[in-house]
C-alpha cells in the first residue's frame, strides 16, 4: 500500500507521552522540560521558564512586566485565569495628564508603568499549583543571570538602537547594556549580576521564612510586594526625573504603596463553542474576546470549503477582524469599572446582523456595533505624528518592545498558556539596586473619560497579551498564543481555524502562509491606524494576492517568513492513551519546542 507523502514542515511537530513545552526562546523551552524529567508538573515548569526568559529576550520581557494565562488543572478539571496584568497607579489620573499637558499617556519612561505583575502571578501560579520550592524555580534564571546568557541578535540590534538615548537619558540603562560603553556582540554571554542578587535574596528571604513550601514563596511574595523590591522602586521612582515619548522630563507616578496594595488573582475565563469546539480566553480587560467575536462572525460561512491561502478565506477572516476590533476598541476595558456588554457582543443575534457587513470588497471603515442598542464610544484624539524611543508594541521589535509566550502540557493532563510582556530593556530607566526596570502597559490607556478603556487609579489597562486555549470534548485539547501585540488574536486566529477545518497538523498551520491587519488603531502609543491596510506574506499565492488587491485591500507584501510567532501544545486522547504533541515557529530562528 502506497503512503501519503508527509508534508515537509520546517521543524518536526513533536509527538510523545511525557511532556510537551513550547516557548519563544529555546532556552526557555529547554529549563521547562528539564523541570520534567525531574518529575515537576506543567505549572512548575511554565514558571521556571518565565524567569529564564527574562534572560534570554529581555527585549521582549522582564520582570517589571505583565502577564495573563490560561490554567487547566487535570486534578480539578478546570480552566482558570491568572491575572499577571498590575493596575493604574492611584495618583496616575486624567486630570494628573492633563495638568502636565499631555494628551496621550507616553509609550515610554516613568509616566507609562502600571503595578509589576508577572513575578507576583509566576508566584501566585507557583503556590496554588506547582510542587516545587522557590530556589528550584529561580535556580535557572539565577545560573542565566550570573554566568551570562546568549543574546540574541534582535536584542542586540534593540540596545544599539536605543545607545545614543540610554547614554543622553537613561544612564542607569546604560550602566546595564552598554558595558564600557558599548553595544554587546550578539551570541556574547551577558551577565546581569544586578538581577542575579535579586533573585538570591528573594530566595533568601524564603529560606529565613522557613515552614511549609507556600509560606515561602508567600515570603517571597511578600518581599516583591512590601519588601526590598518595593522599596527600592519607591525610591527610583520619588527621586527620577527622566525624559520619555513625549520628549519631555516627567518623574513617576508609580510608588511603594501601589504595589502592597495590588496581587495576582484568578479569574473565570470566557468562552465561546465553535462547531465540536469549546475555545477559552482571558476577559476584556485583554483583547482576548476578540479572538471569540471573530469566531461568532465566522460559524456563518464555509470555512471548511475554501482554500486556507486562498483570497475569500484571507478576505473573510480579514474583514471579521476589522469588525471585531472596531467593538474592542468601543466596548472593552476592565469590567470592575464598568459593564463590558460582552454577553451580547457573543451573542447569536448580534453576530448575526454584523455578519450581514462583510461584503465581498475589503472595508476601509471602522465600524463598531451596538450591542443591546447602546452606541459605541471611540476615542476623539488623533494619533500624533512621532512616537519615541522604546514605545509601541509591533510584531517584531527593534527598539520597540514585543512579548513571549510559553505553552505547557505535561503526563498528567494539566495544561499552561501564558502570554509574559512588558518590562523591556527598552521600556523605561533601570532601577540601580534590581538589574531590571518597570513596564509601560499604561500607554494602552485613553485620557478620555467616557471610554470603558479610559485611564483611573487601580483600573487594569486593556492589554493586548492574549493566550488561548481550545478543547474538543474526549479528543484534544490545545493551549497555543503568539507574541505581535494587536496581530496576535489574527495569528493565532489563523491557526486555530486552520486546525479546526483544515485538518493541518499543528507544526503545518504555524508554517502556513500569515498575514494581519492594522486596520483598527494600535493598542500602543501614538495609537496609529492604517484603514484598509493588509500585510501578507510574499508566500501566498499570486493569484490570491492579485484577488486581495482587486477587492479593495490594501496590501504590504512582507518577507516570505515575516509574520507570527505562535507555538502551541496539544493532548490528543486515543483507546491507546494521551499522546502529547508540540510545536513552534521557525520565524526569526528563536521559537523552539521540546518534548518527549
Amino acid at each position: 500500500m502506497a503512503l501519503t507523502p508527509q508534508p515537509f514542515t520546517t521543524r518536526p511537530e513533536l509527538h510523545g507521552s511525557f511532556g510537551m513545552v513550547a516557548t519563544t526562546h529555546w532556552i526557555g523551552s529547554s529549563a521547562a522540560m528539564g523541570v520534567l524529567e525531574r518529575g515537576g508538573n506543567a505549572f512548575d515548569a511554565a514558571v521556571v521558564a518565565g524567569f529564564v526568559l527574562h534572560l534570554a529576550e529581555p527585549h521582549l520581557n522582564g520582570p517589571g512586566g505583565d502577564m495573563p494565562a490560561l490554567v487547566w488543572s487535570a486534578a480539578n478539571q478546570q480552566l482558570t485565569v491568572l491575572c499577571g496584568q498590575g493596575v493604574a497607579p492611584r495618583r496616575a489620573t486624567i486630570a494628573a495628564f492633563r495638568a502636565l499637558d499631555l494628551a496621550m499617556v507616553p509609550g515610554s519612561g516613568l509616566l507609562a508603568p502600571c503595578v509589576p505583575g508577572a513575578v507576583d502571578a509566576w508566584l501566585l501560579l507557583l503556590r496554588d499549583h506547582g510542587t516545587i520550592d522557590i530556589a528550584e524555580a529561580l535556580a535557572p534564571a539565577i545560573h542565566y543571570a550570573r554566568s551570562g546568557c546568549p543574546l540574541v541578535p534582535q536584542a542586540v540590534e534593540t540596545i544599539a538602537g536605543m545607545r545614543e538615548w540610554f547614554q543622553a537619558e537613561w544612564p542607569s540603562s546604560a550602566a546595564v547594556w552598554l558595558p564600557n560603553g558599548e553595544v554587546p556582540r550578539a551570541w556574547s554571554l551577558f551577565r546581569r549580576p544586578e538581577l542575579a542578587d535579586t533573585y538570591e535574596r528573594l530566595v533568601a528571604e524564603a529560606r529565613q521564612a522557613g515552614g511549609s513550601r507556600e509560606r515561602r514563596i508567600e515570603a517571597v511574595r511578600h518581599a516583591w510586594r512590601e519588601g526590598f523590591v518595593a522599596e527600592a522602586i519607591d525610591r527610583f521612582c520619588a527621586t527620577a526625573e527622566l525624559r520619555d515619548a513625549s520628549g519631555r522630563r516627567h518623574r513617576a507616578l508609580l510608588d511603594g504603596a501601589d504595589l502592597a496594595a495590588w496581587q495576582a488573582s484568578w479569574d473565570a475565563p470566557l468562552t465561546l463553542s465553535y462547531g465540536d469546539w469549546l475555545v477559552a480566553k482571558c476577559g476584556p480587560w485583554t483583547q482576548g474576546p476578540v479572538f471569540l467575536q471573530q469566531l461568532a462572525l465566522l460559524r456563518g460561512f464555509d470555512l471548511a470549503g475554501l482554500a486556507p491561502d486562498g483570497p475569500e478565506f484571507v478576505h473573510l477572516l480579514t474583514e471579521a477582524g476589522k469588525l471585531a476590533f472596531a467593538d474592542r476598541e468601543a466596548w472593552y476595558g476592565d469590567p470592575a469599572f464598568g459593564a463590558v456588554p460582552i454577553e451580547a457582543l457573543l451573542s447569536e443575534d448580534y453576530n448575526d446582523e454584523r455578519r450581514q457587513l462583510i461584503g465581498p470588497q475589503a472595508s476601509l471603515e471602522l465600524r463598531p456595533g451596538t450591542p443591546m442598542g447602546r452606541a459605541p464610544r471611540l476615542s476623539g484624539i488623533e494619533a500624533p505624528a512621532v512616537g519615541g524611543a522604546g514605545t509601541g508594541e509591533p510584531t517584531v521589535g527593534v527598539v520597540r518592545g514585543d512579548t513571549c509566550h510559553i505553552d505547557v502540557v505535561d503526563r498528567w493532563g494539566n495544561m499552561v498558556a501564558a502570554t509574559p510582556s512588558g518590562g523591556w530593556l527598552q521600556s523605561s530607566p533601570m532601577i540601580p539596586g534590581l538589574g531590571f526596570c518597570l513596564g509601560s502597559r499604561a500607554q494602552m490607556f485613553w485620557l478620555e473619560e467616557r471610554l470603558p478603556n479610559a485611564l483611573a487609579p487601580g483600573k487594569r489597562p486593556r492589554s493586548t497579551l492574549s493566550p488561548s486555549m481550545a478543547f474538543r470534548e474526549g479528543r484534544t485539547a490545545l493551549a497555543f498564543g503568539t507574541p505581535g501585540g494587536d496581530q496576535q488574536d489574527q495569528w493565532s486566529l489563523q491557526l486555530f481555524l486552520k486546525l479546526a477545518h483544515h485538518d493541518l497538523g499543528l507544526q503545518q498551520a504555524i508554517d502556513s502562509p500569515a498575514w494581519h491587519s492594522e486596520h483598527a488603531p494600535s493598542s500602543f502609543y501614538p495609537r496609529p491606524a492604517r484603514p484598509g491596510h493588509l500585510a501578507v506574506e510574499s508566500r501566498l499565492p499570486a493569484a490570491t494576492i492579485t484577488a486581495l488587491e482587486a477587492r479593495g485591500h490594501r496590501l504590504e507584501r512582507k518577507g516570505p517568513w515575516s509574520e507570527g510567532r505562535l507555538c502551541a501544545c496539544a493532548r490528543d486522547l486515543s483507546p491507546e492513551g494521551a499522546v502529547l504533541r508540540a510545536a513552534a515557529n521557525a520565524r526569526l530562528m528563536q521559537n523552539y519546542a521540546v518534548g518527549r
